[in-house]
């Protein structure tokens, strides 16, 4: 009997965890390869650019700017980091990023990140606002832990750069930290679960009957 019970309980437990969290795998930094390359992992929405350029380290305006690391660096509209944009009225440019969570929870999904931005910055997931920051010198926060939908999903960073006569660059700079979704289970995973249960329920009766 208590051999009987064991085996049931682990087939319950086999069955509820391999349905395990992951990390959201589509969730890139910016500026992940080559200085001087295109940032492929995000696309550029401007009246300047579509593409956006990964920085140089040893260039202007990196010196104000958080330096780049090996973990993340700036991205820009042009080649030429130090282009001035913007003389007489604010300009947007908004860097987007799509990430496919296909086959996995979205009910269950979350992610935590921080970012910086020159000038400032409105994060928003599926079109709805989850953050936003001001400067280019210090990180600020933001994640969700809602918002997601079943497949492909987008956010978008929507950087505006004040209006200013020279001198004015812009660009964006994002990390990711910790996320996590569960995956769909499988049929076979429910049925799993459901034997397991239903040997659990019979042990449990066949003792009180005892």
């Amino acid at each position: 009997m208590k051999r009987t019970f064991i085996a049931a309980a682990a087939l319950a437990f086999t069955a509820f965890t391999s349905v395990h969290a992951a990390s959201i795998t589509g969730l890139k930094n910016t500026g992940v390869g080559a200085s001087g390359s295109v940032d492929s992992n995000y696309s550029l929405s401007s009246a300047v650019s579509t593409t956006p350029i990964i920085t140089y380290d040893s260039q202007w305006p990196i010196g104000p700017w958080l330096a780049n690391d090996g973990v993340s660096k700036w991205i820009t509209p042009t080649a030429n980091q130090a282009d001035s944009f913007d003389p007489a009225s604010a300009g947007t440019y908004t860097y987007t990023l799509k990430f496919n969570l296909s086959g996995f929870d979205a009910s269950t999904a979350s992610f935590v990140g921080r970012l910086a931005a020159d000038n400032s910055v409105v994060v928003k997931l599926n079109n709805t606002i989850i953050g936003n920051a001001t400067g280019f010198t210090s990180w600020t926060d933001f994640g969700a832990n809602s918002g997601f939908v079943n497949g492909l999903n987008k956010l978008d960073f929507v950087v505006s750069n004040w209006a200013q006569n020279g001198g004015n660059p812009t660009g964006l700079r994002l990390e990711f930290g910790s996320s996590s979704i569960a995956a769909v289970p499988e049929p076979g995973t429910y049925a799993m679960l459901l034997g397991g249960l239903v040997l659990v329920g019979a042990v449990v009766r066949r003792r009180k009957q005892q």
